[in-house]
């Protein structure tokens, strides 16, 4: 893809998943301003926050654990193959957080002595709202990078050790997408404006990072596009926009990668018609193991071709 054909991506996708937030915002009582205005007002909203320092730590330790709980007693509806990942979750080292994004995440070790570990930024607990935080351990743990992780494992040791970034990212999205679909936002629709908001974001960094290396925007350009649109917090987008400085093309396998696997999704709906399961196809997903797109793609044309027999 050509850098203008990326950014424009990224503007396709902002319009069309701000159209759904302003309808849910509309319904909660934020009708007023753009999208990103009113989700910056929400939030504000003392109702979405947690409390300060240590107390407002422990609480979302709770909520994400509360939230995983939920979410493996769902995954036997979106997956025939299950894994069981040994994982916790663990504050960054307070040294390393400034510099830090707000979460990552990813596998145990091959042996299984070492545990898959979601790292959460804790620095301030208003870089986390009640609103976005369930969204945010989906893509980082399970069914994201931990649980995709742990399919790897049978694999052989090139494959557990090669990686494709657009695969990578664009699992964790998909993941936060399956979530959704699964019902975590089913009597929230609060939450829910968190998932579509965090989807937005990296719609946004497709935006950004093309903004900055493909047509002269300025790092502050990027900031505002981020908080001025999308209603991103400040704190957070100003050290994502140093990374994409850094870090050129990284930031645009999320968005891509993810609309590549929705792709995939429909070609196989639209083949196999009834004979599509959402099942088999994830399977397929997670068993080819961490491939080029192109490779991805191969891997649906089997499942299709074996459904169809």
């Amino acid at each position: 893809m050509s850098p203008d054909e990326v950014h424009a991506l990224g503007q396709s996708e902002l319009e069309r998943l701000h159209a759904e937030m302003d309808t849910i915002l509309k319904g909660v009582g934020y009708s007023k301003g753009t999208v990103g205005e009113r989700m910056r007002a929400l939030d504000k909203d003392p109702r979405y926050r947690f409390a300060e320092g240590d107390q407002g730590r422990a609480e979302i330790m709770a909520f994400i654990q509360n939230r995983l709980e939920w979410v493996r007693s769902q995954l036997p509806r979106a997956f025939n193959t299950l894994v069981d990942p040994k994982m916790e979750v663990k504050r960054l080292p307070p040294e390393e957080e400034p510099g830090a994004p707000t979460a990552y995440g990813g596998p145990g070790s091959i042996d299984g002595k070492i545990p898959g570990r979601f790292w959460i930024n804790l620095r301030e607990t208003s870089l986390h709202s009640k609103f976005s935080l369930a969204d945010l351990a989906f893509h980082e743990s399970i069914p994201g990078h931990i649980w995709q992780g742990e399919y790897t494992h049978r694999m052989p040791l090139a494959r557990q050790l090669l990686s494709f970034n657009a695969y990578s990212e664009g699992w964790a999205l998909y993941a936060q997408q399956l979530a959704d679909e699964l019902g975590a936002y089913a009597d929230n629709p609060v939450e829910r404006l968190g998932y579509l908001q965090a989807i937005a974001f990296r719609a946004c960094r497709l935006v950004v990072d093309t903004g900055i290396h493909a047509k002269r925007w300025t790092r502050e350009q990027g900031v505002r596009f981020f908080v001025d649109v999308n209603g991103s917090n400040p704190v957070e987008v100003a050290s994502e926009v140093d990374r994409y400085c850094a870090w050129p093309g990284q930031a645009c396998g999320y968005k891509v990668g993810h609309t590549q696997i929705n792709r995939e999704r429909e070609r196989a709906k639209a083949a196999l018609g009834a004979r599509f399961d959402l099942k088999a196809f994830d399977d397929t997903v997670v068993l080819g193991g961490n491939v080029p797109l192109d490779v991805l793609a191969k891997n649906v044309d089997e499942y299709i071709r074996s459904a169809k027999a």
